[in-house]
């Protein structure tokens, strides 16, 4: 098969989409398919892509109309033949989507890692008109599109995450910087999504009755400022700590003592699969596919999303225990090594979008 993967995230922006799709384009390739992903010039999944050996391309969409990006893609749909069309975000599917429409691209399909479309009718026509199927990583987020009325039963395609683990990793050592201290860990983009507010909420009252932690935190974003002057507010420079980008964490995963996921919202949170293959405890938030990766009380802990109090009640039960951190470490760990692998997900990946591709043919 030829396919393209359209991603058209900022520049500055990467996360667990933008990851899944260069996994999944770099799976496909290795069973022999030509993959090519297109984003934006000088964009991290483009370096991300590079680095990881897929085939990139270049396609400025910057909203939902541009004829000239749309002609564009067409171009290159026509000339590489495409047979299968995978978009990300919702001007992907409005742009590249209509390019595949004017040149009669087999197979579109629009990827949701995480509930992207309200009940809307913008929404509708865009997903009922310029493509043939959406493939998301939760059972939720195809129930909440169930529920809208839109689609037939098959049209929303659930295909979990998988996972790379690396052979070799070398833990991070927060302990030249932090001697005795207990390392909490976590990663994202610091935007209201990732809720890190509340987890800051939750260090300043952890902070009232002991001094042995360190929350550290990889990412960027947009809050990056607020959420430095909240810490300082909160006179927690010395134990909130920001460090920065990165795309490659599992070192700091395997350095830390815990991980926490305080989002408000995900689709199926590729973070914390990769903390469970670090053997790592993990307490996450209530959030879209936490309940489908985790299991509670055995691979960590769940709690409910914008509760500070009730996460820094799940770090205080059980970061003092090293015998539970090992066992949900150890329980997470043998979870996502049975049922998140990226040979997992590559199967039913592959055998998808064949069976759509034949679908399609068939109706014609």
């Amino acid at each position: 098969m030829n396919i393209l993967f359209s991603n058209s995230i900022g520049r500055d922006k990467f996360g667990g989409g933008e990851k899944w799709m260069v996994n999944a384009a770099k799976e496909l390739a290795k069973r022999g398919h030509n993959v090519v992903l297109g984003s934006k010039k000088n964009s991290k999944i483009l370096d991300y892509a590079t680095s990881n050996g897929v085939k990139t391309t270049v396609f400025e969409i910057r909203g939902d109309i541009s004829p000239l990006s749309t002609l564009k893609v067409a171009a290159f749909l026509k000339q590489q033949a495409i047979d299968v069309l995978i978009c990300n975000l919702n001007k992907d599917v409005r742009v590249a989507g209509l390019a595949a429409q004017i040149v009669q691209t087999p197979v579109v399909l629009a990827r949701h890692g995480m509930l992207l479309c309200g009940n809307k009718w913008k929404h509708k026509v865009t997903l009922t008109k310029l493509v043939d199927g959406i493939i998301t990583n939760s059972n939720t987020i195809k129930e909440s599109y169930r529920n809208y009325g839109w689609f037939d039963d098959d049209f929303v395609k659930v295909i979990y995450n998988g996972i790379i683990i690396p052979e070799t990793i070398v833990a991070y050592n927060f302990s030249v910087r932090f001697p005795g201290k207990k390392i909490i860990y976590s990663a994202g983009r610091l935007s209201e999504q990732k809720g890190f507010t509340w987890l800051i909420e939750a260090a300043a009252i952890l902070k009232k009755t002991r001094n042995d932690l360190i929350f550290a935190i990889s990412g960027e974003g947009k809050l990056d400022a607020d959420l430095k002057k909240q810490v300082a507010n909160a006179s927690l420079e010395d134990s909130f700590i920001f460090m920065g980008f990165t795309d490659n964490i599992y070192p700091y995963l395997k350095g830390c003592d815990l991980f926490v996921l305080a989002s408000l919202f995900e689709g199926m949170p590729n973070v914390v699969m990769e903390a469970m293959a670090m053997q790592k405890a993990v307490i996450a938030t209530d959030v879209n596919g936490a309940r489908e990766l985790m299991v509670d009380g055995k691979t960590g802990i769940i709690v409910p999303p914008k509760q500070p109090e009730a996460l820094a009640a799940a770090i205080e039960k059980i970061i003092d225990n090293p015998e539970i951190l090992a066992e949900f470490g150890k329980s997470g760990y043998e979870r996502v090594t049975r049922e998140f692998t990226m040979n997992a997900m590559g199967n039913k990946l592959e055998e998808y979008l064949q069976q759509k591709l034949v679908d399609k043919k068939t109706a014609l």
